[in-house]
């Protein structure tokens, strides 16, 4: 089959904060799929926040992207050709594309998709960011009915899953969002409890208020998403024995804010004082959960049980851009690109 590749490659390392130079646009022939290989179109991509420490050559739980490399994600796409049993032409499936307009990957790093659903399903609500909600939640937040649960970034993919789950659940939900469309979809599409706009809070301190205003109680999980001033405002309000799982510090992402942002003396205190439990945890650790995950949210997710949003960006070339908005919060829901 013949036909042109088009990809977008890492140009370069970030200096901090990632810029439309940092990445290249290149077009090369379609590749052959060899015996077990699967050759698809791309119809749609995720763009994901751990996508930016994959920029960096340091190391990591995951290799970085090299500079010529095709930047990494996953994606969804329709079968052109297979060389493998269980695919066929047309079938629509789901795996690590990266940032191109078609794969040819293994058909052992495929998944058929349900054609029941939206396949954008699979990057978002019911693939690795969703996955990410009800894993952390339930192994390392250990959440009980009466509890109180603050969410950073809680209109993301992941935080809205989390903050949706833990309701679900009786816990009292608490939304940290960035702006007020972002506070109000908080409560009204995700159903959380409250919602406060960080932005509006020029320090942790007046940040803290507002948490406290909404958590009377003190608060029992905070869902971490973001580090930064939300980190620092919420953990003198933490009660005795919370629970604290570290999904993402995109607050922190290329260095930024670091050094004026050192509250861990602080921090380390009251992780001892009040005997919390912090749990940093990688999704890719947790992939034998995913049949389990999708037999529980899945029908919750088809009779709308589940709220979702989806932030859809148009063409390949809009990828860099789209990234780089998402990483200063200017996403509103899942970031999908659109082929």
């Amino acid at each position: 089959m013949s036909g042109t590749l088009t990809r977008i490659t890492l140009a370069r390392r970030p200096a901090g904060a990632p810029v439309p130079e940092d990445f290249k646009l290149v077009s090369e022939p379609l590749p052959i799929p060899d015996t077990g290989d699967v050759l698809l179109e791309v119809t749609h991509l995720s763009l994901d926040p751990y996508m930016r420490g994959r920029m960096d050559d340091v190391k990591s739980y995951a290799p970085s992207v090299d500079i010529g490399g095709t930047m990494t994600g996953q994606g969804v796409g329709r079968v052109l050709e297979s060389k493998t049993d269980g695919f066929n032409p047309g079938d629509m499936v789901t795996g690590m594309t990266g940032w191109a307009s078609h794969a040819c990957l293994p058909g052992s790093e495929l998944r058929k998709l349900d054609p029941t659903l939206p396949p954008t399903t699979a990057l978002g609500v019911l693939g690795m960011p969703g996955l990410t909600g009800w894993v952390g939640l339930h192994r390392f937040g250990k959440p009980k009915a009466g509890e109180t649960l603050v969410v950073g970034a809680a209109t993301g993919p992941v935080g809205s899953m989390v903050g949706q789950i833990a309701k679900g659940m009786g816990l009292r939900t608490i939304a940290i969002a960035g702006g007020p469309e972002k506070c109000r979809l908080a409560t009204d599409t995700f159903g959380f409890d409250a919602a406060i706009d960080h932005r509006a809070h020029d320090t942790a301190k007046s940040l803290r208020t507002a948490i406290a205003e909404a958590a009377p109680d003190g608060v029992d999980i905070y869902w971490e998403n973001v580090g930064g001033k939300p980190l620092e405002a919420v953990m003198p309000l933490m009660n005795v024995h919370g629970r604290i799982p570290v999904c993402g510090m995109i607050a922190w992402y290329g260095g930024a804010n670091i050094a004026e942002d050192n509250q861990l003396p602080a921090m380390w205190r009251s992780i001892l004082v009040k005997r919390l439990r912090v749990s940093g945890f990688i999704i890719f650790d947790h992939w034998d959960e995913y049949p389990a995950f999708l037999s529980d949210m899945g029908p919750k997710v088809a009779k709308g049980d589940i709220a979702y949003l989806e932030d859809v960006a148009d063409g390949l070339e809009a990828a860099p851009a789209a990234f780089i908005a998402m990483l200063n919060g200017g996403n509103t829901g899942k970031q999908i690109v659109k082929l």
